[in-house]
């Protein structure tokens, strides 16, 4: 069994909330994060409970597949395409518009902590369209039923209407440190208790997939005991040379013609029984090109090699 963390979802719908401690630990964690990917000139554009995952070690935003640069001049989509997950959406996003700055994944933090204290969302409905409409409607202000008092007035700042009436993620992180201090905790004592919050979740671990067999498996490997057209070779050029010419028969003076004996019938050499080689006619089979090559490259080497 393989042991994972849930995702904020996953852990709120099975649980419930989080606690007031416990939803600050998390804010503060994520726009501390969340500051660091806009300090690499990103934003992420679909921060949403699912891409939140509760890990031993803290928070994780994960899924940055809708991430894009802050300051691009263009734009991956056109003006009144929407993208990014709508119920955690700035009302910027709901409208299609393309120039988005941070304040719009501080609008979805803000979501997201709302979620993680009350289980519901700024805005619902029976579809994206309805909870869209909502979004971008002045008039209707977002759900925070149920929200702790401690924490009303800093989500309500981040899920405001105006982009330039959010407040920064520093500010953010300063307020939950603050509730987490009047909460008698320091942060590091309110990030273990929303770890120790989070039980792993036991996944079944799947068998390892059958190895794909390798390029030549099955294939006899080489062995000497087996035909070698080296050695066949090497058996030709020893009879085409008269007998008696010596070893040094290719260094004969100038104009100096030997002898050539009729070339000797290739032979097979082939393991017998008692596993020890013996000379055979050959069969009249020859191997391919590219191993005819190859083997005489090595027994030229063969040949000439000093060791």
């Amino acid at each position: 069994m393989v042991q994972r963390r849930p995702d904020l979802r996953t852990f709120v719908t099975e649980h419930g909330p989080l606690p007031l401690a416990g939803t600050a630990s998390l804010g503060a964690l994520l726009a501390e994060g969340l500051g660091t990917v806009h300090d690499a000139g990103l934003l992420h554009r679909d921060l949403k409970p699912q891409n939140i995952l509760l890990s031993r070690y803290g928070p994780k935003v994960i899924d940055f597949g809708l991430a894009v640069l802050a300051e691009r001049r263009t734009t991956l989509t056109a003006t009144g395409f929407v993208v990014g997950s709508v119920l955690c959406m700035s009302p910027e996003q709901a409208r299609g518009e393309h120039q988005l700055d941070r304040s719009a994944d501080v609008y979805a933090l803000g979501a997201v902590l709302l979620f993680a204290a009350t289980g519901h969302y700024p805005y619902e409905g029976p579809t994206w369209q309805a909870v869209a409409l909502k979004i971008e409607d002045p008039a209707t202000p977002p759900d925070l039923t149920g929200l702790p008092p401690e924490l009303g007035p800093l989500i309500t700042g981040m899920l405001a209407l105006d982009p330039g009436a959010r407040p920064a993620l520093p500010e953010d992180i300063e307020y939950l440190v603050r509730v987490l201090h009047d909460q008698g905790l320091t942060a590091f004592q309110a990030k273990r208790r929303l770890t120790d919050l989070t039980p792993e979740i036991a996944v079944p671990q799947l068998p390892a997939p059958a190895l794909e067999p390798e390029p030549g498996a099955g294939v006899s490997p080489y062995t000497p005991a087996a035909v070698d057209p080296a050695a066949v070779e090497d058996e030709q050029a020893d009879a085409a040379v008269p007998a008696g010419a010596g070893q040094h028969a290719a260094d004969d003076e100038p104009g100096g013609e030997s002898e050539s004996a009729a070339p000797a019938a290739p032979r097979e050499i082939v393991p017998g029984q008692d596993g020890k080689p013996r000379s055979g006619r050959t069969t009249g089979v020859r191997p391919t090109a590219p191993l005819r090559i190859a083997e005489r490259i090595r027994a030229a080497y063969a040949r000439e090699a000093r060791f």
